[in-house]
């Protein structure tokens, strides 16, 4: 039967969209629902900020009446002008296991970049950085994390028939929390405070509004990740969004601020308790008792488990080993809250520096994901 492909174009069938991802990974046990409601803001012009600079539709491919596939089609304007590029990119993708499924909904994205001027497809990416991306390639039997995708090993073999090439890997790893902080570690990170008149900052709750903390630290986030692949800087108005929706839920002992003598910050650390097994538990509802399984994880009775959400460090900073303070901090925290393994969000495979600060701990990778590209273009050819 052949797979027609339908644009969204009604609020049932966005629906239906979001929900396409909890039918087909329902019984999977490591996969890690997305709230409903969130996703249902991040679609909304009205709701999401990034569509100050982004563009999208959504499609949903159909075999006879039942839904098989669903993508988004996305061009990230200020990441384009950012980069020099022209790439529309496709994410939150989902299909069922079948080459036709995979190729219409791919070529739908293809066919609405190139009537937008498009010479590339990427993906998957989300309309931004703080957006779920990379295709997991490799950790199929690990637990998801509440800001990854999780997929199906077939996804890659589709691509790949596709024409699809490896664009950029993200890597994850594994760390265990330790008994205690190794004496060197200790000694080299009141070397650096001492050398660099740095402090570390704890954070009061008083203080995010008052004396402009969420803002700083996003100012900083902006900074730091500006050379990563893909990224476009957050608009104040994406800033003021994420203020609000993600601040008030941070235990604030699980951030770590570093200044320097005048106040200025050079670096920050954002963790909290791993929500991955709450979702599952809410499978995508807040209501009726999804808001209990969140609340429980977050106040209550926290999982052994946490996430290592935001690291970022001023980029003249960067080779001083100050990103070590920030784990000389939280460490003793991690250990008194009773957390045994940290995880670490997505790291591009090349960004040394960054893996470099695991080297103190017991650290393995689990988890590999990747962004693919193709050139919609023939004959073009792609400027190093």
């Amino acid at each position: 039967m052949a797979i027609i492909i339908k644009k969204v174009s009604s609020k049932k069938e966005l629906q239906t969209f979001i929900r396409f991802n909890y039918e087909l990974y329902k019984d999977n046990p490591y996969s890690v629902p997305d709230l409903y409601d969130d996703m249902l803001n991040t679609f909304s012009p009205k709701k999401n900020a990034a569509f100050e600079f982004c563009e999208a539709d959504y499609f949903l491919a159909y075999e006879g009446k039942k839904v098989v596939g669903r993508v988004a089609a996305i061009i990230n304007h200020r990441a384009n002008e950012t980069w020099g590029k022209k790439e529309v990119r496709f994410g939150w993708i989902d299909f069922l296991d079948k080459p036709e499924i995979s190729e219409a909904l791919l070529g739908a994205v293809e066919e609405w970049g190139k009537e937008r001027g498009m010479e590339a497809i990427v993906g998957p990416l989300g309309f931004t950085d703080m957006d779920a991306e990379g295709m997991l390639v490799e950790g199929f039997d690990q637990l998801g994390t509440m800001s990854t995708i999780y997929n199906y090993p077939y996804y890659q073999q589709h691509m790949e028939r596709l024409g699809f090439e490896k664009e950029a890997d993200w890597v994850e790893f594994k760390l265990t929390v330790p008994d205690k902080l190794p004496e060197k570690f200790i000694r080299i990170s009141e070397i650096i405070l001492e050398k660099y008149k740095l402090k570390i900052k704890k954070l009061k709750r008083s203080e995010i509004k008052s004396k402009n903390y969420g803002q700083k630290i996003f100012d900083l986030i902006n900074e730091a990740y500006a050379p990563l692949y893909g990224y476009s800087q957050m608009t104040q108005g994406q800033i003021n969004q994420y203020i609000k929706m993600y601040l008030p839920l941070i235990d604030l002992r699980m951030v770590s601020l570093v200044e320097d003598e005048n106040e200025n910050l050079v670096a920050v650390g954002i963790s909290m308790p791993s929500l991955s097994e709450a979702l599952q538990k809410a499978k995508g509802k807040m209501l009726p008792f999804g808001w209990f399984h969140l609340l429980k994880a977050l106040f209550i009775k926290k999982p052994k488990v946490l996430d290592l959400l935001l690291v970022g460090v001023k980029p003249e900073y960067q080779s001083k080993g100050v990103n070590a303070l920030l784990f000389y901090d939280l460490v003793p925290v991690y250990q008194q809250m009773g957390f045994k393994y940290g995880e670490s969000n997505p790291e591009l495979e090349m960004n040394k520096k960054v893996q470099a600060q695991w080297g103190a701990f017991e650290a393995v990778q689990h988890k590999r994901r990747r962004a693919y590209k193709k050139m919609l273009v023939a004959g073009k050819k792609e400027e190093n």
